[in-house]
């Protein structure tokens, strides 16, 4: 609870902080779906099976605009990623089950950098902090948890603000190890996420 009530306090820093100088403030609801897998280049050795498989998403945006073309996003979004465990990791390691479903929910705040060369197009650029909720179910036979409750990723991608809705897409690249099974390799979240915004104020 401590970490996810730190990431709340940081994005609405962000969002008072930056409302005060900004040339324009907006704020939003925006849902969507993700297109996530949880990376594990283990070889013959993987205990996941690093194949795409499609959650959704859910949350709220803020936009900072600094000038005409420069502005800040901050998020606050609930996404369900999804992964399965490899056909043979059982085999490979003995405390996980075979052949096992698994959904990750997390609370994740981008914080990302809008570039707007037209009034219609939006470049975005920035890191995303994560926050692991809940797991489906643990997967390791003493019940301990399989996946740490942090992640750290970087995102990048393109949105379209038509009048009141944004509809954009862009791809998340994990950067920290979410595994926490000892001796196993290192577990990363990667993927893409489209959604469909609508701004408020």
């Amino acid at each position: 609870m401590k970490a996810k009530s730190l990431l709340v306090s940081f994005l609405l820093t962000i969002i008072i902080a930056g409302s005060s100088y900004a040339q324009g403030f907006q704020l939003g609801v925006k849902g969507g779906v993700n297109v996530f897998k949880v990376t594990d280049n283990g070889g013959s050795s993987s205990a996941l099976n690093n194949e795409f498989k499609f959650g959704y998403s859910l949350g709220g945006f803020a936009v900072l605009n600094l000038s005409k073309h420069v502005g800040i996003q901050p998020e606050l979004i609930w996404s369900e990623y999804q992964t399965r465990t490899a056909d043979d990791a059982n085999t490979v390691y003995t405390d996980l089950w075979n052949s096992h479903n698994i959904s990750l929910n997390y609370l994740t705040i981008p914080v990302l950098l809008n570039l707007s060369p037209s009034k219609i197009l939006t470049v975005q650029v920035g890191p995303q902090f994560g926050v692991l909720i809940n797991q489906s179910q643990t997967f390791v036979n003493n019940a301990k948890d399989a996946f740490k409750k942090g992640d750290f990723s970087m995102v990048g991608g393109v949105q379209l603000n038509l009048a009141w809705f944004k509809v954009g897409g862009r791809y998340v690249v994990g950067l920290s190890n979410i595994s926490d099974v000892p001796n196993t390799n290192q577990w990363k979240n990667q993927g893409f996420q489209l959604y469909l915004g609508f701004r408020i104020i």
